[in-house]
């Protein structure tokens, strides 16, 4: 099992601490949050299941890969990814370019988790059709795939189109991995046939179930990765159930508060054994 640390629920003042000390500690992956703009108007913003606003306008916000780019600075062994970054919400030349940027300066350790967005308002605010971002998205997955593997790339789309162009440097990694968030039926199709693995909300082991055999039904057999942020873990006897639902990675998050983040991922890490990793990421990684 692989062990993620997520930054966006701690003071973006903590997370070069905590970014080095998941990296000294032997955790896998940084996983960084992504909103583009939030705007005042808090109709705009009901979460998803809920009947109360899902931002607060005023939080900070960051260019996700470019803070990433920082953290790569700093690190040596983790992987480096956005949970998640809104692909769709820019021209796939804009994003393909910025995790390009990220996977070379990392060494090759850059995760694109992208998402379709729940968050009309800053889809208005930025002058893009909220109710074509499924399809969207999917179309800029297609074109970044091509423009990171292919010499050169045209293309004519119901989004996007340009003349031929070609995009160098190429990524590091042979497949800069694409993982797809979301839990909606079209979310877990573009998972399963479009990218390279999924990655979850918080889940616990019986929630999470639903979705990964919706997931398994849509899959094609390939090599596929399972993401699942962990609501909470009862001990390291848990994650063997974990493993035999396919889950490959487990983003966890055991502290309470800021202030204590870095204690808790050394008590975590020290807990569940995780040990420094000395070879870089392999290039070819697909996760």
């Amino acid at each position: 099992m692989r062990f993620g640390v997520p930054l966006g629920l701690l003071h973006p003042a903590a997370w070069k601490d905590v970014a080095v000390a998941a990296d000294s500690l032997g955790f896998e992956s940084l996983w960084v949050p992504e909103h583009l703009v939030f705007t005042t108007d808090l109709s705009l913003a009901t979460y998803p299941g809920t009947s109360t606003p899902g931002i607060r306008p005023h939080t900070p916000l960051f260019d996700a890969p470019a803070y990433l780019c920082w953290l790569a600075g700093l690190t040596s062994r983790v992987r480096l990814g956005t949970a998640v970054h809104l692909f769709a919400l820019r021209h796939p030349f804009v994003s393909a370019r910025a995790f390009a940027t990220l996977d070379i300066v990392s060494g090759g350790r850059a995760v694109c988790g992208v998402g379709a967005g729940w968050y009309s308002g800053e889809w208005d605010a930025a002058g893009v059709d909220f109710a074509t971002r499924g399809p969207r998205l999917d179309e800029a997955i297609t074109v970044a795939k091509r423009l990171w593997s292919e010499e050169t790339v045209a293309h004519a789309g119901r989004f996007f189109s340009f003349p031929e162009v070609a995009f160098e440097p190429k990524p590091i990694q042979h497949t800069l991995p694409v993982l797809a968030g979301g839990e909606s039926a079209a979310a877990l199709r573009r998972a399963a046939t479009l990218c390279d693995g999924w990655i979850s909300m918080p889940h616990t082991l019986e929630s999470v179930r639903p979705q990964l055999e919706r997931l398994a039904a849509l899959r094609d057999g390939r090599r596929f990765s399972v993401t699942v942020h962990a609501s909470s873990l009862a001990s390291p006897e848990e994650l063997a159930a974990w493993e035999a639902l396919g889950v490959d990675r487990l983003i966890v998050r055991p502290w309470k508060s800021t202030s204590d983040a870095v204690a808790k991922l050394t008590a975590f890490a020290a807990d569940y054994g995780l040990t420094p990793d000395r070879e870089r990421p392999s290039a070819r990684h697909s996760g």
